[in-house]
């Protein structure tokens, strides 16, 4: 396959699991297996970046009033709650880096997380059928939305966004609520640990490893927020109206799917 080819299919792939809850790092990784390529993780952390950053524009009033209604009390309970949960997924996550922890890219644990995660969506969209939810972020929802990131983190294949929008929707949150405080404190969190990882090559870059190629990189980004900045517009206008079942099933079939080829194979 042409590079340029698997270049903008794995832009797409990022572009449209990066924000919706289906795992941006089980696609990547399992498309990187089926596709007979292999990207450097430096390619992977910053067409992510280029994906997160894509969609700030589809959040127009809340950015303004981050930057010019900051001194209204809803405004900074706001601020201070996203640099909460952004702070706590931080601090546990350079633990975890400083402890040498390394994402397991195997098949398995995404094909399992998959699975679970789709079965959890589809109870808990079950469990709030009927229900009376709320556009109120608690402390609780704060502090359970960085607690999914950190299981995300460590889980490949759970979907970061996945967890931390179950985590709110159990404690009652609504669903656009639910997703536009998970994006809001993703974005920050992957930049910075995008960023961490990016200094952390460009400082010590791996001794016989090919140049990076700068065209290709480019192309991977400029897709990937293309079509993150389009999923995501249709999926904040989807949440108004319609629950996250369908993504449980598409989780539950694709884990099947590759536990099933795992037996294959094996």
């Amino acid at each position: 396959m042409p590079e340029w080819l698997a270049t903008i299919l794995l832009g797409v792939i990022e572009g449209v699991t990066e924000f919706v809850p289906v795992s941006s790092t089980g696609h990547l990784l399992l498309a990187e297996r089926l596709l007979g390529v292999q990207k450097s993780e430096l390619f992977l952390i910053i067409i992510q970046c280029a994906a997160v950053v894509a969609v700030l524009p589809l959040f127009p009033q809340r950015l303004h009033k981050f930057a010019f209604a900051w001194r209204e009390a809803p405004t900074r309970d706001y601020l201070l709650k996203i640099f909460t949960a952004f702070f706590i997924t931080g601090v546990v996550g350079l633990c975890l880096d400083k402890a040498g922890f390394e994402l397991d890219d195997a098949p398995l644990p995404i094909g399992l997380a998959l699975l679970l995660g789709g079965v959890a969506f589809i109870g808990i969209e079950s469990h709030l059928r009927g229900r009376t939810l709320t556009d109120n972020i608690s402390w609780s929802v704060v502090f359970a939305v960085a607690v999914g990131q950190l299981i995300a983190g460590v889980f490949p294949g759970t979907s970061r966004s996945g967890a931390t929008i179950l985590m709110a929707l159990l404690l009652g949150l609504s669903r656009p609520a639910a997703t536009e405080f998970s994006f809001l404190v993703g974005i920050p969190t992957m930049l910075a640990a995008g960023g961490l990882k990016i200094f952390k090559a460009a400082r010590n870059p791996v001794a016989g490893s090919p140049a990076e190629d700068w065209i290709q990189l480019l192309l991977g980004c400029a897709v990937a927020a293309v079509v993150s900045f389009i999923c995501v517009r249709w999926l904040l206008r989807y949440v108004q109206t319609h629950t996250f079942t369908l993504f449980g099933w598409y989780r539950i079939a694709l884990g099947i799917l590759i536990l099933l080829l795992m037996q294959r194979v094996g």
